[in-house]
């Protein structure tokens, strides 16, 4: 069984794209852009994951070490993603978190270039290939993910998908090159170039399979026991022990631990918008999505079997590629009502969230004045505790944060001189008790502060306190952080 043309009856390259796909694209790309940043304008926005990507791509183009302050972690010791100092060459020429959520944007729609060059490899017809983009752009977990702050390995979509196009070419060079672009976006997409092993083995393309096996577990031993300990001293990926330690234990005990309502429904969802144009010669091409599949139902955290989060994001491309491969050698008719395109969009509908914008996100419109006049007395230099929602709106400094519901009730306790707290709004990971301790210990200490109706509370340290040098990673430091 194979899942790509044989090398005698594929199709001739194709040597570009209608120029409607290419409006087509741009134009999703600006909508998405726009979508995602009118969310973070309504200060829907989090600490994780913008304000830790933004501030490191800040540090990045300020010359300074990326040392995230909310984490005290390296931006290599994170997902190993070197593709972000391209972000910091950004940055340097003009710092703002827009090059973040417009690449991402941007990437994300423009996904469908490499879609439409595998549909014509297939063979398929342009009513054909216009359907297999427009399965693509109406993937509920595209457009949540351009929704949802920013992750890097949205960048690497359109190689993933030119990866599998460039495979069934024979074209090595470049599907390996590929492939090392994809993991310098994060870590976990050496589930996915696992996952073409496996599919290339099925297909008994050796070569290709141990090229991409070898490559997975070259990449996931030079991380893990190389680079993850020499950035954190001496420990490991942390958030594989996080997500899995629940599986210790004997097989009774860790199949009684399993999500298995929440996972069915998830490979429900995840299965719905194109399981209808899946046939049996598709399998090859599914198989690619297994490895990461199993991570996400195995998992602790309920985030990774949603179509909510990034984590599935990679699965959308596999979907619509095993669409691809089910239209091949079927009837290509030109005329008739879009069945397919009219299901996929019902689907979006269902699980996408564009109506999060008529009322989740509305929320924090009573406090985007109290909270443009508060950013307005902040200075550059000031460390900054926020709640999690304002940190991406305060990013671009050596310091900030987010009172955790476990840190230490003490302002003093860290490099802090700036309060910016709401209790009625804590937001993220945080709770109105702690941050009424933090005010009112800033209080006590003789912290002058500054209230708004809202509940917002701005508190600055003594001027004394204001005068101390900066510590840390800051652009005029060059010692790294302990």
């Amino acid at each position: 069984m194979t899942s790509s043309p044989s090398a005698d009856s594929r199709p001739s390259q194709p040597r570009g794209y209608p120029p409607q796909l290419l409006v087509l694209s741009a134009g999703l790309g600006l909508l998405l852009w726009g979508i995602a940043a009118t969310r973070h304008g309504l200060l829907q926005s989090n600490a994780y994951d913008l304000g830790l990507f933004d501030q490191w791509a800040w540090l990045i183009g300020s010359g300074a070490a990326p040392i995230s302050s909310m984490e005290q972690v390296h931006v290599l010791a994170d997902h190993g993603a070197w593709m972000l100092y391209l972000a910091g060459g950004a940055y340097r020429i003009l710092p703002s978190v827009h090059w973040l959520l417009a690449s991402q944007a941007l990437a994300l729609s423009c996904t469908a270039l490499p879609v439409w060059w595998l549909a014509k490899q297939a063979g398929l017809g342009p009513r054909q290939c216009w359907l297999a983009c427009g399965l693509w752009w109406l993937q509920p977990v595209v457009f949540n993910t351009a929704l949802f702050d920013f992750h890097p390995e949205t960048w690497v979509m359109p190689a993933f998908a030119l990866a599998l196009w460039a495979e069934r070419e024979g074209c090595p060079r470049l599907w390996f090159g590929l492939l090392l672009v994809m993991l310098g976006c994060r870590d976990g997409l050496v589930l996915i170039t696992a996952g073409m092993a496996i599919d290339l083995a099925w297909r008994r393309r050796w070569r290709w399979s141990l090229a991409a096996g070898g490559l997975s577990v070259g990449w996931l031993l030079m991380l893990s026991r190389w680079l993850y300990p020499l950035l954190r001293d001496g420990e490991g990926p942390k958030a594989a022990g996080r997500m899995f330690s629940h599986l210790n234990g004997g097989l009774i005990s860790v199949l009684s631990g399993l999500d298995w309502g929440g996972g069915t429904e998830y490979l429900l969802l995840l299965c719905l918008p194109c399981i209808a144009l899946w046939r049996r010669s598709c399998l090859s091409t599914l198989l690619i999505g297994l490895p990461l599949v199993l991570v996400n139902l195995l998992s602790a955290s309920t985030s990774y079997r949603t179509l909510v989060h990034h984590y599935s994001l990679p699965l959308a491309v596999v979907a619509v590629v095993a669409c691809i491969d089910g239209l091949r050698g079927q009837p290509q008719s030109q005329r008739g009502f879009p069945w397919m395109l009219c299901w996929a969009m019902a689907c979006w509908l269902m699980l996408a969230k564009p109506w999060f914008f008529t009322g989740p996100y509305l929320g924090r419109l009573p406090q985007l004045q109290a909270v443009d006049e508060a950013q307005a007395l902040i200075q550059p230099q000031d460390a900054v505790l926020t709640t999690s929602y304002l940190v991406p709106q305060l990013s671009q400094r050596t310091n900030i944060g987010f009172p955790k519901k476990k840190m230490s009730p003490s302002p003093t306790a860290g490099p802090w001189n700036v309060l910016l707290l709401n209790p009625n709004d804590p937001g993220w990971g945080s709770s109105r008790e702690v941050q009424e301790r933090l005010l009112t210990q800033a209080t006590d200490k003789n912290w002058s502060c500054q209230s708004w109706p809202t509940g917002l509370k701005l508190c600055r340290a003594p001027a004394a306190a204001e005068q101390q040098p900066r510590r840390g990673n800051a652009p005029s430091d060059s010692r790294l952080m302990p």
